[in-house]
């Protein structure tokens, strides 16, 4: 029976900064082991790998230039030849993710994807289905080359819609930076109540995900459509929003639980005016403590002209 391997999968455009990332990763003392690396490179961009850096990293590169070419028989011939302890995958931007299959025994421990500040907005607009495939299972989000660009905070949440778990980093010739001030918020956090039209809601639910502390014990009213899931505690449901985050074909529900005493007598999907004051709190579903609403008031309400949120 083959042992288990653990993979490392970087994805990325060309140019966006892959090999500089996975040399820079490899140099590092924590990122050492005693064993042997195999870097699986599908693409060649202007960072090579150097023999001095390989060689004190005891690594090797294979590469594969066709897309037909990665597929599990080859992988595994790959495997047989270097005998590695951990494999390194910089996968090709343009070939698409979906159909990126890795031996069962290639355990991905982490997938991170590197993205040039400078070329984003074209990406996003032209190849929006294979960015979002990119980065819908990465853990980690890189922007990198973001030097005078002012509107991170779009790119930030153009990436929370597809992927709301991940990590965005931004990095500049000075190195990492802080991307969203509570300025650049469409609403009020001073208010008595914050009240959330459309994009409002979107952009509260993604900011709150980073930064729960801007939100714990402020009260917040919003419309909302009833989501009841099966198994879910008595006097709870989830007030939220239908999302586009890539196209039309790629929805997305943003809600958080919400502990109401008239919750048995909500209908799934009718929609509802929301006033809850917001706590931190452990949720199973979240693994974690995360935002838990606590409703003062829930009304029935008719659906908003625009009832989906488009990030698209």
């Amino acid at each position: 029976m083959a042992k288990e391997i653990p993979a490392y999968l970087f994805t990325g455009f060309l140019e966006s900064g892959k090999t500089e990332f996975i040399t820079y990763t490899l140099a590092q003392p924590y990122f050492r082991i005693k064993g042997k690396t195999l870097i699986i490179a599908c693409e060649e961009g202007e960072i090579e790998y150097e023999d001095s850096l390989l060689k004190k990293a005891n690594a090797v590169v294979e590469w594969i230039e066709e897309e037909e070419d990665f597929n599990t028989n080859h992988l595994v011939e790959l495997e047989k030849k270097h005998k590695p302890d951990r494999i390194i995958i910089e996968y090709n931007g343009m070939w698409n993710f979906k159909n990126m299959r890795l031996p069962w025994h290639w355990k991905v421990e982490q997938q991170i994807t590197t993205v040039d500040g400078r070329t984003f907005p074209m990406y996003y607009t032209n190849m929006r289905s294979l960015l979002a495939e990119m980065v819908r299972k990465s853990e980690m989000i890189i922007f990198n080359r973001c030097d005078g660009i002012e509107e991170l905070n779009v790119y930030k949440r153009n990436i929370k819609a597809v992927n709301p778990n991940a990590d965005v980093v931004f990095e500049d010739s000075n190195g990492e930076i802080d991307t969203i001030f509570e300025e650049d918020l469409p609403f009020d956090l001073n208010a008595p109540v914050i009240e959330l039209d459309n994009m409002g809601y979107g952009i509260w639910y993604l900011d709150s995900l980073d930064h729960l502390e801007r939100y714990v014990g402020k009260t917040i009213k919003f419309k909302a459509m009833v989501l009841i899931p099966e198994g879910f505690p008595k006097n709870y449901f989830v007030p939220g929003r239908m999302a586009m985050t890539c196209c039309a074909d790629d929805m997305a529900f943003l809600g958080f639980a919400c502990e109401y005493d008239g919750a048995s007598i909500l209908k799934q999907k009718e929609w509802v005016e929301v006033t809850a004051t917001i706590s931190k709190e452990y949720w199973e579903d979240y693994k974690g403590e995360g935002p838990i609403l606590h409703a003062i008031t829930v009304e029935k309400t008719k659906a908003p002209k625009d009832d989906i949120i488009n990030f698209a």
